[in-house]
């Protein structure tokens, strides 16, 4: 992927995003998750960032991000989990309160961790074979 430019940047961030549903209850159905890629996307789009690829399971969803360095990763997270759970259990209140009693939707925790085009161990070899200046 080509990197970004900003006014003052060239970047490339990618995230890897894992959000499980509370109790790892098998809640999500296939309307939800056409209804969360909506969700995410415009959340995205208000962060500057883009969500390349969304898909999930009955217990849990992946996102991949291309994400504007503005963004702090915790606050962009929570500003996911939080519409897409406020959005679905509005939307889809029959089939959320069959496996949750209470306002909840997503567990307190989530998995996420950066993509990039190498790896760690050539980034290394890269940085520690740059020329030092002898003085």
């Amino acid at each position: 992927m080509r990197p970004n430019k900003g006014s003052h940047s060239v970047y490339s961030i990618h995230l890897h995003l894992v959000l499980v549903t509370k109790y790892r209850r098998k809640v999500i159905t296939s309307a939800m998750i056409a209804r969360m890629t909506e969700v995410f996307q415009n959340i995205c789009k208000k962060k500057k960032s883009l969500m390349l690829q969304f898909d999930g399971e009955s217990d849990h969803v992946h996102l991949l991000i291309d994400l504007h360095p503005d963004n702090n990763i915790s606050q962009l997270v929570a500003s996911l989990k939080s519409a897409s759970s406020r959005i679905i259990r509005k939307e889809f209140e029959t089939e959320v309160s069959k496996t949750y009693s209470k306002p909840v939707f997503w567990s307190g925790s989530y998995y996420i961790t950066s993509c990039g085009g190498v790896t760690i161990e050539r980034l290394r070899k890269y940085i520690e074979e740059q020329d030092t200046p002898l003085d």
